[in-house]
């Protein structure tokens, strides 16, 4: 047997449980026609998502391999098929890691936005900017927005969005500005984001800049929580809303200040002493009301987007190569929720690396063991 197929060997032994009989319930693998088994499929799949692969060479590459033997078209389809599978089989994957993907602030259906910029193969390969946001906890992609990478207004912006009144919407320091906090008040939605006090000046209620090294100076222990009212000036219209913070343990600081390090090293910046300060706490800016969403409920549910964030930048890297299918929608939320999975299979393997013995395998089969025995 060759080392690729050893390799998906190991990689099956990732999936969670029932995962074949998944893709026939979810619509996924009605018919074969092109492929010997229901697990050439998603080898297939994860051929073309996980390696950058166009879906004309990915053809060509399979049926080399004698993995399938199929048209660009025809793997197009399955791969539009496949959007539920994929969804589900990443939904099982973080359950297996302990991460609840149902947020701690009940009662607000919620999405997570974010970004990034994907480097077409090749030398003259085009690079785009996606902008996406998934539903939690069910990780329906809500939206999937292709920009040019370059140019003025492509950048990350809520503003591109489209939310719905009452929805609650998670997103990092990137999303911190004045015009963001904008365009999600002005939709009715609520807004919870990591707050970076550079590019989002906050005031007090008589319009004077708030004091917030001060404030954040009088949480004396990593575990107690502060929160304080704050409003954002964005042209005409002022904002309601708070600052909820907490500082870091000392270990978690100590990290922090290693990275703006390293940063500044790199040529990112000064180390500051505002920026050392501000390294000290997590700040969280929302306008969810005060009266019916505590401070702790509101670090609480912003903590779900720390949880899945080492997945999320495995999503990226894996992202900034590959050949985004453009045909439509369907297409290109099922090409995201594949790489979605490849992230998740390789931070499962991360996770049992330790584990794995000299011999290569996870484990061996109860099968083997019972032909060893006869």
């Amino acid at each position: 047997m060759g080392v690729a197929n050893e390799d998906w060997r190991v990689l099956l032994s990732l999936f969670p449980a029932g995962w074949e009989d998944l893709g026939r319930k979810t619509g996924a693998i009605s018919r074969l026609r092109g492929f010997d088994s229901v697990a050439d499929v998603l080898r297939t799949l994860l051929m073309h998502v996980g390696t950058g692969w166009s879906l004309r060479e990915t053809a060509v590459r399979a049926k080399l391999a004698g993995v399938a033997d199929v048209s660009d078209v025809t793997l197009l389809n399955r791969l539009r098929q496949s959007e539920r599978w994929l969804r589900e089989l990443c939904q099982q994957l973080w359950k297996e890691t302990g991460v609840d993907l149902t947020p701690a602030i009940a009662g607000y259906p919620v999405r997570l936005v974010d970004g990034t910029v994907v480097k077409e193969p090749g030398k003259t390969g085009s690079q785009w900017r996606l902008h996406y946001s998934l539903r939690l906890p069910s990780l329906e992609c809500e939206e999937f927005i292709l920009t040019s990478a370059h140019g003025q207004g492509n950048g990350d912006r809520l503003a591109r969005f489209h939310f719905r009144a009452g929805e609650l919407i998670l997103a990092d320091a990137g999303y911190s500005n004045p015009p963001g906090v904008l365009a999600v008040h002005n939709s009715g939605a609520y807004l919870c984001l990591r707050l970076n006090p550079h590019t989002l000046p906050l005031f007090d209620r008589q319009g004077v800049p708030l004091q917030l090294p001060v404030l954040l100076r009088t949480l004396k222990g990593p575990e107690q929580p502060g929160e304080w009212p704050a409003w954002v000036k964005a042209g005409k219209q002022r904002i309601a809303g708070r600052v909820c913070a907490i500082r870091k343990s000392e270990d978690a600081i100590a990290r922090a200040l290693r990275r703006i390090e390293l940063k500044v090293a790199r040529g990112k910046g000064t180390m500051s002493p505002l920026r050392q300060e501000y390294a000290r706490y997590v700040m969280v800016f929302t306008t969810l009301p005060a009266g019916t969403v505590s401070a702790d409920e509101v670090l609480e549910g912003y903590r779900l987007r720390w949880q899945i964030e080492l997945t999320f930048k495995r999503l990226k890297s894996i992202i900034q190569l590959g050949h985004i299918p453009k045909m439509d929608d369907q297409s290109s939320r099922s090409w995201l929720l594949g790489k979605l999975l490849v992230a998740l299979l390789s931070q499962k393997l991360t996770r049992i690396g330790r584990s794995i013995s000299p011999w290569g395998y996870v484990h061996i089969s109860r099968t083997a063991d019972a032909k060893q025995l006869a």
